[in-house]
């Protein structure tokens, strides 16, 4: 597998980016796992920001999603966010399992190794890669708002976080829409 190319470290605080746009309107991969053996899916929920003074990002992933397991079983994982002709491919990602189909054969996206040794892809404008330093699972009676429970997890599959601290930042400007 070919390394990301093109990119520059940025330090996380010179981003320019609005975090809102980028999970709920962009959305992001989660990726993790070897060059040999990984999986993405699409994600909108999450967060960027300071936690234990460290830059952090947190994800959340429900249980029965394929790519649950490769950010358990490894120790780092990577986001990534894409222009919009790049929707199509997300919305593959995001609908469709790893167990049943080849993303990658799919959506023609090129993954590549970053410089930290995680799974992005060439196409992404942004990566952020992540060591894990906390994960728990999002429980019924931490609601306080209890609606919530009926309209997003009526089958109780709630998410599990993970907590990362950022460990390379990459942006690559030749793939950001003008």
């Amino acid at each position: 597998m070919e390394k990301l190319s093109h990119c520059i470290d940025i330090n996380p605080y010179k981003l320019n980016e609005n975090v809102f746009k980028l999970l709920d309107v962009k959305w992001m991969l989660i990726t993790a796992g070897t060059p040999e053996h990984f999986n993405t899916m699409t994600a909108s929920w999450g967060g960027l920001g300071v936690l234990w003074n460290k830059s952090v990002v947190t994800i959340y992933i429900r249980p029965q999603r394929y790519t649950y397991k490769f950010v358990e079983e490894n120790p780092s994982f990577n986001i990534s966010f894409y222009d919009k002709k790049y929707k199509p491919a997300l919305n593959f990602c995001g609908s469709k399992s790893g167990r049943d189909y080849n993303k990658i054969k799919e959506t023609g996206l090129t993954p590549v190794v970053t410089p930290k040794g995680n799974i992005t892809f060439q196409e992404s404008y942004l990566s952020i890669d992540c060591t894990k330093i906390y994960a728990d699972d999002i429980k019924s009676d931490g609601f306080i708002d209890k609606s919530i429970i009926e309209k997003v997890y009526p089958t109780k599959d709630f998410h599990r976080f993970f907590i990362g601290e950022i460990i390379g930042c990459y942006l690559n400007e030749g793939n950001i829409e003008k």
